[in-house]
């Protein structure tokens, strides 16, 4: 296949192009380097320094590459942020998006692969595993951009002939086994980076946000998904829709929740050392329990995860964090 990745310089998109072009397949880059790092561009890539929403880049390359398909990772992704800046999130998130799919499919490229997240979702009742058929309810800017951009591929794919695979990530950790790409965030407030960061002596504590929610020990419970599996499933979808596959959304998860509580557990276990944590105070748009239903995907497709396991997940993020040491 030959694909067109926005956001290739990002952490997700660096690992999906790195195992499309382990298997043999051709990949085109856009970013701006905004919040991706182009150390981690695959040196095989094509990479092409734009903005997604510059029309005339977009589109001869897009009129001069014949993609297969693209996936859009491009985006931003805090939180908090998102809080703080709707505008911003909007921006980027969905009008710049809006105008990158509309040029693609003009110039031919009408299969669409979109990472979406989980927090379309928003809080669901009694804790229990969550399905693609339950109520969307985004509890930040930065969910509600997302499901913006879901509806625009809805909307617009029997008008305008889309066919689209939306991808809803859970919580995506863990880094390539190869030591190729991982997470390269200033700042980072996500958990399994702090612990690295923690672990290897760049910030002396864990802040637990949250420390009273209704859950087993009063932590959030969250769905973690290796980053290499992740990138698996995009490329089993790409397969799908150029096979004239139909559109579908599909949640990326497990099915399995861990707290926070006991994802420190277990890096104190792979250390053999003590974490040093502090309560906090809950983050605004945090909810108290996300795990998917992920039989959607794993029965259509015949999925089964490689990396399902946390103990691997955290060794991987802890050595790619190792990595990043050496480089200083």
């Amino acid at each position: 296949m030959n694909i067109l990745i926005t956001g290739g310089a990002g952490y997700i998109g660096s690992h999906t192009s790195l195992s499309l072009i382990d298997r043999g397949h051709k990949v085109t880059i856009i970013d701006n380097l905004i919040t991706g790092n182009s150390k981690l561009i695959p040196k095989s890539a094509e990479f092409i320094n734009s903005d997604i929403a510059d029309l005339q880049k977009i589109e001869d390359v897009v009129r001069n590459k014949k993609f297969d398909c693209v996936m859009h990772f491009a985006g931003l992704v805090r939180v908090e942020e998102s809080i703080k800046d709707p505008e911003k999130y909007n921006l980027y998130n969905y009008e710049k998006a809006k105008i990158f799919f509309e040029c693609c499919v003009k110039n031919g490229l009408n299969k669409i692969i979109f990472s979406s997240t989980a927090g379309v979702y928003g809080t669901t009742s009694k804790n229990k595993k969550i399905s693609e058929e339950d109520k969307l309810n985004p509890l930040n800017p930065y969910a509600s951009t997302k499901q913006k951009l879901e509806n625009y591929l809805i909307n617009s794919s029997q008008k305008k002939n889309i066919k689209f695979i939306i991808l809803r990530y859970f919580n995506v950790a863990g880094a390539d086994k190869n030591k190729r790409s991982g997470p390269i965030i200033k700042n980072s407030n996500n958990l399994i980076k702090v612990l690295c960061e923690v672990v290897t002596k760049k910030k002396d504590k864990v802040i637990i946000n949250g420390v009273d929610y209704k859950t087993k020990d009063g932590t959030p419970i969250r769905d973690f998904i290796h980053v290499s599996d992740l990138a698996d499933i995009h490329i089993i979808a790409a397969e799908h829709i150029n096979k004239d596959g139909e559109s579908g959304i599909y949640n990326c998860g497990y099915g399995v929740g861990y707290s926070v509580k006991e994802v420190i557990s277990e890096m104190e276990n792979i250390t053999k050392s003590k974490i040093s944590c502090e309560p906090g105070k809950r983050r605004d748009g945090d909810i108290p329990f996300s795990v998917s239903d992920n039989l959607k995907f794993k029965s259509k497709f015949n999925w089964s995860p490689k990396h399902n396991n946390l103990n691997l997940i955290l060794k991987s993020a802890l050595d790619w964090e190792i990595v990043l040491d050496n480089e200083h």
